[in-house]
C-alpha cells in the first residue's frame, strides 16, 4: 500500500502538468524573426489580457462571486491591432467608464479603421521597441503607445478624450493574409 501511494505522488503531478495547456501565443520569438517583423512596419499585436484603469470597474469586477482582486482581464482569441504600410485595423474591446456612449453597444469598444495615421518609433528601455500611433481621421483617438519587447511580447495602451485609458497585454506576429 505504501509503494502504491508513493507511486501516485510522483505520478498524479506528473499528469497535471503535462495537460496543462498553452495559451496559443508564441512563448518567445527569435530576435531575428521579430527585428524582421518590426522593420517592415506591418504586423499584429494580438492582445491577450484588458487591464482597465478605472477604480469603479475595478469595483465592479471584485463585486462578482469568486472574483480575484485583480483588475486584469483575459480576452478571448481575435483582438488586435493590425498595422499595415496604409491602414491600422483596430478591434480591441473597452471596459471603463465613457463620456459620449452609442446606443450601439457594438461601437463601445475600439473598432475603427484608419487610413490617416503616423507612427513613430523609438527605442525603449532593456531593448524594446516604442511605437507611438496617432490617428488624424479618428475623433476621439489622442494616442496610442505600443511597446514591443525582445520576445515578442507586447503593451498596448490608449488614450482617449472620451474615455478612460485602457491597456492591453499581448503579443506580436506577423499580419495574415486575408484568403479569399
Amino acid at each position: 500500500m505504501k509503494n502504491l501511494l508513493k507511486i501516485m505522488v510522483l505520478i498524479i503531478p506528473m499528469l497535471l502538468f503535462s495537460c496543462a495547456s498553452k495559451s496559443g501565443a508564441p512563448s518567445s520569438m527569435s530576435a531575428e524573426k521579430l527585428a524582421t517583423i518590426l522593420d517592415s512596419q506591418e504586423f499584429t499585436f494580438m492582445a491577450k489580457r484588458a487591464n482597465p484603469m478605472a477604480g469603479d470597474v475595478t469595483n465592479i469586477l471584485n463585486s462578482f462571486p469568486n472574483s480575484s482582486a485583480s483588475r486584469i482581464l483575459d480576452l478571448d482569441y481575435g483582438y488586435t491591432l493590425v498595422i499595415k504600410k496604409n491602414e491600422l485595423n483596430v478591434n480591441l474591446p473597452y471596459f471603463g467608464r465613457m463620456y459620449h456612449p452609442s446606443y450601439d453597444t457594438a461601437k463601445n469598444g475600439y473598432l475603427f479603421v484608419s487610413k490617416d495615421f503616423k507612427i513613430t518609433e523609438t527605442a525603449g528601455r532593456k531593448g524594446s521597441t516604442v511605437f507611438h500611433i496617432s490617428t488624424n481621421d479618428q475623433q476621439f483617438l489622442k494616442k496610442m503607445i505600443l511597446e514591443v519587447f525582445k520576445n515578442g511580447k507586447a503593451y498596448l495602451s490608449i488614450d482617449s478624450n472620451d474615455r478612460q485609458p485602457i491597456s492591453y497585454d499581448g503579443y506580436i506576429m506577423e499580419n495574415s493574409e486575408n484568403k479569399k
